[in-house]
């Protein structure tokens, strides 16, 4: 079993029950074993795009609080070098970054050549937070669902490619991972009370998502839906799909040049 992106006029399930482990996925020692031999190959795949420096990857993680972002950029991104990858999270924009169009703080963060980027959050809060909480009326927020089609379409064209995967979560199950929080010490650091009121707003977020899944999955820049109930099988379809795109990409060690070879047999 495999992803598959959202293609135009493919219904977006994002019910409860879709948020379920999909058949198809292995279990037990199988899923062990196929994950570490995707993060091996995701390893060997990374040094090459890396050592290469001409195009870059850049990897959007979006979904409900709970949903496994760090714990998917954790499990699946360690197989990589620290230095041909970069993490952004992106919070309450700043003061400065308000003065801005919304799309300003983005632009800064895309990976440069060579480098895998992810997003742990993103430009798509824009027509999500925004939109639910009212922070800007629906003439501002209905405008940028193409102009972040137009923006991605750019940063493919100019050598990104863009992975985005919405890490989907049942309403039960968020409710069981906050409640850990809540009774394990060690994770009381990431509870926040404002999550309560992000979970109050369910209906109207899966509207916002449905609506941002739907209008800005592209050829270019696809977006994937990753049942996220069970955390195993979801790093292991997101690290599968990361390891296909990069296959496709087929980055190459650079060949020495001339210059290089004669000095060869001037190394002692």
């Amino acid at each position: 079993m495999e992803l598959r992106p959202i293609t135009r006029g493919a219904a977006i399930r994002i019910s409860d029950r879709d948020a379920s482990r999909p058949k198809g996925v292995p279990r037990g020692d199988e899923l062990k074993e196929k994950t570490k031999a995707l993060l091996e190959r995701l390893t060997e795949l990374q040094a090459r795009l890396y050592a290469e420096s001409k195009r870059s990857l850049l990897v959007v993680l979006q979904g409900r609080d709970t949903c496994g972002k760090d714990g998917t950029i954790r499990r699946v991104f360690d197989a990589v070098n620290p230095q041909g990858c970069i993490v952004t999270s992106f919070k309450k924009p700043s003061e400065l970054e308000l003065s801005h169009d919304y799309l300003w703080r983005v632009h800064h963060a895309v990976p440069a050549k060579g480098m895998i980027g992810i997003f742990n959050r993103s430009h798509y809060e824009d027509v999500l937070v925004v939109r639910v909480r009212g922070l800007v009326p629906p003439a501002v927020w209905g405008k940028r669902y193409q102009q972040i089609n137009d923006f991605e379409r750019m940063l493919t064209e100019n050598g990104v490619t863009i992975l985005k995967f919405f890490l989907h979560i049942s309403r039960e199950e968020q409710k069981e991972r906050l409640l850990s929080r809540l009774e394990d010490p060690a994770k009381h650091w990431k509870f926040n009370e404002d999550d309560l009121g992000e979970r109050a707003l369910w209906r109207s977020y899966t509207t916002a998502y449905r609506d941002a899944l739907r209008k800005c999955s592209t050829p270019w820049a696809p977006w994937y839906i990753v049942p996220a109930d069970t955390k195993k099988a979801r790093d292991y379809l997101v690290a599968q799909a990361v390891v296909d795109t990069l296959a496709r990409m087929a980055p190459r060690y650079p060949k020495a040049t001339a210059d290089a070879l004669k000095l060869k047999n001037a190394i002692d």
